[in-house]
């Protein structure tokens, strides 16, 4: 799903989900963890507005299970690394903008 067919459902948004989108419209794998802490930690820098998300969503499907496993496996490490952690995105026009600043 792309960024702007994810911000049309709801204002708020996981980041592993905004993640999986800004790849998708680049058309680059999203299951990387490297490149996924690398997002997190340019948004952490620009001072965006992350909130922490605290609730494991698990997911039924093909898809949905790789993304329950990815964000399985940051969660084990986010302890010690917060740009592992899932935070909460507002979706708005200058968020969307960064976002892409930064993809």
């Amino acid at each position: 799903m792309s960024l702007e067919a994810l911000r049309k459902k709801v204002a708020f948004h996981n980041s592993i989900d905004v993640w999986i989108a800004l790849c998708e419209d680049a058309g680059r794998p999203w299951n990387d963890a490297g490149g996924y802490r690398a997002f997190i930690s340019r948004l952490r820098a620009s001072g965006m507005a992350l909130r922490p998300f605290s609730i494991c969503a698990h997911e039924a499907g093909a898809v949905e299970k790789e993304k329950t496993e990815f964000a399985e496996a940051l969660s084990a490490r986010k302890g010690a690394d917060p740009d592992c952690a899932t935070y909460t995105i507002r979706l708005n026009d200058e968020t969307l903008e960064a976002l892409r600043a930064t993809a």
